[in-house]
């Protein structure tokens, strides 16, 4: 991958739309039922945002913002704002009117595109701090009187009407857009301080789209499933990759009707969260053992022999004789069952922007659904590793794309360089300098190391590394995942040590699961203040903390934990929007409880 095949996202999205132009685009709902776009059209809508923002005055790399939950519009509006010579600036819609309001007074945002009210009242009430943002554009709802709210569909009317009375300059506008022209400000959703805003060229873009069509992740026979949000990086790429390859995607960003949606459209592929993975393990798990005995165990025999199959599987070998049999039964009895509600026609499912337990990941092979994980971050645009789905390895996050280098520091952190390392953070020389070498070089901080055959492991986070009193150094997530396989009734975990003398633990229980385990082991639900006192909660998880202390270090063993009053949230600012917990955040609200598991700690150790 020498060359770039397009000079630019816009160049690619063109290319998709002209080859194949009435090809299936994207499904997305109207009212609950599922429509189709076609590439046609999706051109002839982006093309019409375009020249609506160029009418507006929009110039080459001035950003716009979108303030909107993945939905086919996001794309739409993407595409036009890039086909405009302009750059996307991102927002989540779980941000809130502050957050917004620092995204776009830090990214010099003129135009925001607001999925409905409720969005644009986020930034209606900080409009007076908002001296740069000129105007709204309302994808669903009604124009203001003043003329500061537009829809979407008068903007696409004026850009309509502009190309028809400025014949030619739409194309002179895109064939200008460069390699390393600005495409994406993407704010990344750090789990501390103000997020940075991630300057990410149409190459970045390109570069991504060709390394996924080189390594057949995607094909046009595919039909992929996004709800991830489309303001993370993890997200974008796979948006960019349909468009490149030519798959067709359903997009609806309701992580509740999810489970509706995947027997409804049978999707090939999905990328997800690990959290996603883990409630639906969570799932599975408790509706097996809720179903008493005898399922119960047909299931822990069915589990036991994917099992065999997934470890021949895994060595490129399949099943014969009598192990041939007994899965084609255990298929039948059980695995067949499960992947229907996954829709039934998965080739594979995509874990990243977190770490993914490998014990989810053996799980779901062993019944017959595989989930390859990926690697990387918003500064390398998203994908920089990937599992193969003829070569994979659980416990990594695969090879690195083809183009992409990587070397391991002295200190174990992984460094990457390519052509879709970000070319630096936005109004942030210094924090650019920090992390990116003048030779290119990215530190990502994240630890790992190289396995054979360059499967790369992520042990974990460089600056989440606990370094006990004693001068140990215990890696929490790696721990962490651990732990929320062993049983359904944990929802989230936290470990903590940071200059302590020994390590603790805060866990929230399962409000979903809880009522099944409590039915599984003989007994009546309890509403939620009282489940986290119960005496077979805390020897519940006491037996899990136990189990998983036989297998650590005695450095790292864990001497203490509490059950939290409730789950962690975004809601509560203890997640952020990928899901990933605020550790400073989360430590700080329960500092009195951390502190207390220490309290003359020192005299009795």
């Amino acid at each position: 991958m020498a060359s770039a095949s397009f000079s630019s996202v816009v160049e690619m999205f063109h290319h998709r739309c002209r080859s194949t132009p009435d090809s299936d685009a994207m499904y997305y709902k109207v009212r609950g039922e599922w429509k189709t776009m076609v590439w046609r059209e999706a051109g002839r809508r982006a093309r019409n945002i375009a020249c609506g923002l160029r009418a507006r005055g929009i110039e080459v790399e001035q950003r716009c913002a979108i303030l909107s939950s993945t939905r086919m519009e996001w794309v739409l509006c993407d595409m036009g704002i890039l086909a405009a010579g302009a750059a996307t600036t991102t927002i989540y819609p779980s941000n809130r009117p502050d957050e917004c309001e620092y995204i776009l007074n830090d990214s010099g945002t003129r135009v925001v595109f607001v999925e409905n009210q409720k969005q644009a009242d986020k930034i209606l009430s900080v409009r007076a701090n908002l001296p740069g943002v000129e105007r709204l554009i309302l994808i669903d709802g009604a124009a203001s009187a003043d003329g500061f709210v537009l829809t979407l569909a008068a903007l696409e009317a004026e850009g309509e009407a502009w190309d028809k009375a400025n014949p030619g300059q739409y194309d002179a506008i895109t064939a200008a857009i460069k390699s390393e022209s600005l495409a994406t400000l993407m704010y990344t959703s750090g789990t501390t301080g103000n997020p940075k805003g991630v300057m990410l060229d149409h190459d970045c873009w390109v570069y991504e789209g060709e390394a996924i069509d080189t390594m057949g992740i995607l094909t046009p026979s595919d039909k992929q499933l996004l709800f991830l949000p489309l303001a993370h990086s993890f997200a974008k790429v796979l948006e960019i990759a349909f468009i490149r390859v030519g798959t067709p995607t359903a997009i609806d960003g309701d992580t509740d009707a999810l489970a509706a949606n995947l027997i409804a459209l049978q999707p090939t592929v999905m990328g997800a969260v690990p959290r996603v993975y883990e409630k639906l393990y969570n799932k599975i798990v408790s509706g097996a053992r809720e179903g008493g005995g005898l399922k119960w165990a047909i299931f822990q025999w069915a589990l036991g022999v994917g099992r065999e199959v997934s470890g021949l599987r895994q060595k490129g070998q399949e099943p014969g004789g009598l192990l041939g049999v007994k899965h084609a039964i255990a298929d039948r009895l059980v695995f067949s069952k499960i992947k229907q509600k996954v829709g039934g026609r998965a080739r594979f499912f995509i874990s990243g922007g977190a770490p993914l337990s490998r014990e989810i990941g053996e799980f779901f092979h062993a019944i017959d659904v595989l989930i390859l994980e990926g690697y990387g971050l918003t500064e390398t645009s998203a994908g920089a590793f990937f599992n193969r789905p003829d070569s994979f390895r659980f416990g990594t996050v695969g090879r690195a794309f083809p183009g992409t280098e990587v070397r391991i520091a002295d200190d174990g952190e992984i460094l990457i360089r390519g052509r879709h390392v970000m070319q630096g953070y936005y109004n942030r020389p210094q924090d650019t300098a920090d992390t990116l070498e003048s030779d290119g070089w990215f530190h990502t901080g994240d630890i790992g190391q190289l396995e054979d055959g360059g499967f790369l492991k992520i042990t974990d986070r460089k600056k989440d590394l606990i370094k006990t009193s004693g001068g140990k150094y215990v890696a929490p997530q790696e721990i962490e995942n651990r732990i929320k396989t062993r049983s359904t009734l944990i929802s989230q975990v936290l470990v903590h040590g940071d200059n302590r003398n020994f390590c603790s633990l805060l866990v929230t229980i399962s409000a979903d699961n809880a009522p099944s385990w409590f039915k599984a082991n003989g007994m009546d639900p309890v509403s939620y203040d009282v489940l986290i006192r119960h005496p077979k909660v805390l020897e519940e998880v006491q037996r899990v903390v136990n189990e998983i202390n036989t297998e650590l270090p005695s450095f790292a063993t864990l001497k203490k934990f509490a059950i939290l009053p409730k789950d962690f949230s975004q809601e509560e600012d203890d997640m952020t929007p990928t899901l990933k917990v605020k550790r400073k955040n989360v430590q700080a609200k329960y500092k009195e409880t951390l502190d207390g598991f220490y309290v003359g700690a020192s005299a009795s150790l």
